[in-house]
């Protein structure tokens, strides 16, 4: 910020104090009805949010920027800047600007940061929004020691955490997590530069993550006497990293961060895991190109309805159970609601009217709330007896039961949910008769209450809405009892309410409760101690009412806020029976089957398919395989064209293994599989240009990490390793990569290996577990048919010149490519290639013609002018290379073309045959006829 150059005036000096404190935020200074910027900060706002940079010095020569938003309307703007990545400090008047003596007293009351958002506009409602932090324990340097990351999601109060020897283990966690803000420690070493875009790195002192400090500090917190009761027991670098975000929260939120619920380290044992590059090869958060929405694994199985619903979906999908138990009380929830129809719409259409209890009563905790924010509530608490109706209610066959209302009839983990129920009754009828239909969005303009909510603001409503009534009965009474039935009810701002009598209309003594106000020619005006009391309690209803309103609301908060271990409970089973209806409707929905998971090593999927693939193409669509790995057959090699679905029935099984292991049915006829712990993908080719990576290296990167992580227990998908490099180094690699992985823990670890390297498939019957399944294809009129079929046995080739020209490569290449690839195979199967006319490139057993020779033709097969050998017709050597089995009917007719050219003219001379000009063209339909 630049030093002014003029006197400052006090409310300068004012700003100018507390942005010392805030250097990097911009600071949003409360100014009557509106928030305004000055200096750097008002240019920035100005061209992020596009609006008026205005200047509020006087000293035209030395003008001072500003820009300002609506007080009203600033919610819009900050949403917009900290999407933006801004962090954004609201200093607001302290003291009542009526009753303040000078400068009104202002401060910071928060700091709103990408990581800390607690508002509607910058939250996604069904995906969270994580602060994470980071620690390494002193002395533990960037390879060895013990590490922690936690992460938070403010607005709902979980909050979660693992713990790491390794580094690098430690930054996969937070690729996976992506925090928007990641806090560490002063002293820390910068994290990998490429570890993720649009994350907030946020540095904070050393102290902060001091073991003592963190320690009271999370004590203090969580409301617990030892580190045991959250699980941190011993864990030190955890409940240092735990200490960092508390001291960050403290600091930007100006308060204690008592919304957090109780810590939950993740038990990695329970869970199975699936690193970032999984997740982004799945797809199953976003697509390749970084998009969300349709093309993820999640917009098809996410069915939910509730924003509590669709976060714990989105947990699951991250981090799966490995708990058989816990599986299997979600699979029968699952398969209960699955098979009644009529009892999963009726829970679907009850959810529909719960809003987010997890992240009101988080800003009701917080004194974040508005009202609209109690009504939603209020409805939410009000549609729980339905949703409770729509699990005990009797079906068309059964009858009403004490034992039915009971969930007695239920799986257990719905009948567990129905025995904890909390029908919130009192909280329900409170809010039902606090807050009006419509309240206004400013808690300070009155208006909150319905009539019957509290006496006092009944009598102040009563004044506001009938003071003229009021008023006139008064006159009424007046007029009876004085007898003057000329008197009149008039005001002005001098002396109010006042009744006025003509001299005209009435000449006699005026009552003794009678004051005189004024004096006019003709009248008088007179008040009394009655009408006095009125007016001041009619011109005061506003203002009182305002007044008591506010109270009223802050009662109304603390009451709510005292429920909130109520509240998320109550939001944690609403969360499991939205997920698990979700599970049931898209099981239901798209003809999925319920899995068998057992604790052995095998895996059988029976026509399997691809629930994303499927979505987009349809169902009708698309070809259903299937595959078995089991003790004798480990590692499957899979074989076949580019675009024949080799990529997709790797991923479609990993998907299966994950939707299995959420309790979710899957995408077959019949699945049974072994319990998985981790599932690892290396598919594709990207490379990472700021770190000086190529796409090879990044390929021998993530495939040494699935080598050094992979256990017994893990799934493998593969996909073109080796593809990078040389062929022979490629194929060198992709073969020791086989080996490895089929000689892992006893021949028990679970591979697909896609690949082009037709030579692996000789693996097959010389490294145990070993075999080879392929994606058949159908030739016909010298196109290509994609089955998408999976069969036994290696492909025959890999097709890739048919493939190119399907992609539209120009006739030319392609047939220039089919010579070069004709000459390649002769050389490979050990034939003598004929010596071309011109220079061949060498290769080890190989001989590649050189660019040289006559122009191509559409699907014209190799055509070599050849000097005959002495004493031997070059039709005789051209004859014993020719492979009848593998010509097509318009290549036989091209080569007698080209023959009957070369040598039918002159066959006395067969040493000069003359130069060709060309090869006849001949069409299909010839070939047909013929």
């Amino acid at each position: 910020m630049p030093e002014p150059t003029v006197k400052m005036t006090p409310m300068f000096e004012q700003y100018m104090r507390i942005k010392e404190d805030y250097p990097d935020a911009l600071l949003f200074y409360r100014m009557g009805d509106f928030y305004e910027l000055f200096f750097d900060d008002a240019a920035t706002a100005a061209r992020e949010l596009q609006i008026a940079l205005t200047s509020r010095s006087r000293d035209t020569a030395n003008p001072v920027p500003m820009c300002g938003v609506p007080w009203h309307a600033a919610q819009t703007y900050i949403a917009q800047l900290v999407d933006k990545g801004y962090s954004i400090a609201i200093c607001e008047q302290t003291e009542d600007p009526r009753a303040a003596k000078g400068l009104v007293q202002r401060a910071v009351t928060r700091v709103i940061t990408p990581g800390t958002v607690l508002d509607d506009a910058n939250l996604s409602a069904g995906s969270h929004t994580y602060l994470g932090a980071v620690f390494f324990e002193e002395d533990s340097g960037r390879k060895e020691g013990m590490g922690a990351f936690v992460w938070a999601d403010i607005s709902t109060g979980q909050w979660s955490g693992v713990e790491f020897r390794k580094a690098v283990d430690i930054w996969q966690w937070v690729q996976k997590i992506a925090p928007r803000e990641l806090v560490l420690a002063e002293s820390q070493s910068a994290p990998p530069a490429n570890l993720l875009e649009g994350v907030r790195f946020v540095r904070l002192p050393d102290q902060h993550f001091d073991l003592r400090r963190s320690t009271e500090r999370v004590l203090a917190a969580q409301g617990v006497q030892e580190p045991a009761a959250l699980g941190l027991g011993g864990k030190n670098a955890l409940m240092r990293a735990c200490g960092g975000i508390l001291a960050y929260l403290e600091q930007t939120q100006k308060c204690s961060p008592s919304q957090l619920q109780p810590f939950r380290p993740l038990n990695l044992g329970k869970r199975l895991l699936i690193d970032e590059m999984t997740e982004r090869n799945l797809e199953i958060f976003r697509r390749l190109n970084g998009r969300k929405g349709k093309g993820t694994l999640r917009h098809v199985v996410d069915a939910t309805v509730t924003p509590m619903g669709g976060r714990l979906l989105e947990d699951m999908l991250r981090h799966p159970w490995r708990d058989a138990a816990v599986i299997a009380r979600i699979q029968d929830a699952v398969a209960f609601l699955h098979d009644d129809d009529m009892r999963r719409e009726a829970l679907r259409e009850a959810l529909r009217h719960v809003y987010d209890i997890e992240r009101l009563s988080t800003r009701i905790t917080l004194n974040r709330a508005m009202p609209r924010d109690f009504l939603a509530l209020g409805n939410s608490l009000a549609a729980l007896p339905g949703v409770l109706q729509s699990l005990t209610a009797p079906s068309d066959t059964t009858y009403a039961t004490e034992a039915r209302q009971n969930g007695d009839h239920l799986p257990p983990a719905l009948s567990e949910i129905v025995r904890r129920w909390d029908g919130f009754d009192d909280c329900a009828e409170l809010l039902a008769r606090a807050i009006v239909d419509a309240p206004p969005a400013v808690i300070t303009d009155g208006g909150l209450f319905r009539p019957g909510y509290d006496e006092e603001l009944d009598a102040i409503l009563d004044l506001v809405e009938h003071g003229e009534q009021k008023l006139q009965a008064l006159l009424e009474k007046e007029q009876k009892t004085t007898g003057i039935a000329k008197l009149k009810l008039g005001y002005n701002r001098v002396f109010g309410y006042y009744y006025e009598v003509s001299r005209a209309a009435y000449a006699g003594p005026m009552p003794d409760h009678f004051i005189r106000r004024q004096t006019l020619a003709n009248a008088e005006r007179f008040t009394t101690p009655e009408l006095k009391s009125l007016e001041e309690d009619i011109l005061s209803a506003a203002e009182r009412r305002k007044t008591l309103e506010y109270s009223l609301f802050q009662q109304l908060r603390a009451r709510m806020a005292a429920q909130r271990e109520r509240l998320v409970h109550m939001a944690d089973m609403l969360a499991h029976l939205d997920y698990w209806q979700s599970l049931a409707h898209v099981g239901r929905r798209n003809g999925w089957c319920r899995p068998v998971l057992d604790g052995s090593a095998d895996l059988d999927i029976r026509d399997g398919r691809h629930p994303v693939v499927e979505a987009m193409i349809g169902a009708g669509s698309f070809v259903p395989n299937s595959v078995t790995l089991d003790g004798k057959r480990r590692l499957c090699l899979l074989t076949g064209p580019n675009m024949a679905g080799k990529s997709t029935v790797l991923r479609q099984v990993a998907i299966i293994c994950l939707l299995a292991q959420m309790g979710s049915m899957v995408p077959a006829s019949s699945a049974v599989i072994g319990m998985t712990d981790k599932i690892f993908s290396r598919v594709g080719a990207s490379d990472n240009l700021a770190q000086g990576q190529s796409t090879f290296m990044v390929e021998m990167m993530e495939t040494a990490r699935i080598l050094r992580q992979a256990t017994r227990r893990s799934l493998i998908i593969l996909d073109e390793i080796g593809r990078g490099t040389s062929t022979y180094d490629g194929v060198a690699l992709a073969w020791a990569v086989v080996e490895d992985l089929a000689s892992r823990s006893n021949g028990e670890l679970r591979t697909l290996f896609a690949t082009h390297y037709h030579e692996l498939t000789a693996l097959e019957g010389q490294v145990p577990g070993v075999f080879t399944m392929n994606i058949a294809i159908r030739e016909h009129n010298n196109d290509i048919l994609f089955l998408h079929k999976l069969v036994p046995g290696p492909a025959d080739r890999s097709y890739g010149v048919e493939v190119a020209r399907l992609a539209g490569v120009p006739a030319s290449v392609v047939q220039r490519a089919r010579a070069i690839l004709a000459e390649l195979e002769r050389g490979k199967d050990g034939r003598r290639p004929p010596e071309p006319r011109m220079t061949a490139v060498p290769l080890p057993g190989l001989s590649l013609p050189s660019p040289a020779g006559p122009p191509p033709q559409e699907k014209a097969v190799p055509h070599i002018s050849a000097l005959p050998p002495q004493g031997e017709h070059p039709l005789v050597r051209l004859l014993r290379d020719v492979d009848p089995d593998s010509l097509t009917p318009l290549e036989a007719l091209r080569l007698i073309s080209q023959w009957h050219k070369l040598w039918a003219e002159d066959p006395a001379d067969p040493a000069t045959p003359p130069p060709l000009e060309g090869i006849d063209d001949i069409s299909p339909e010839e070939v047909r006829h013929e």
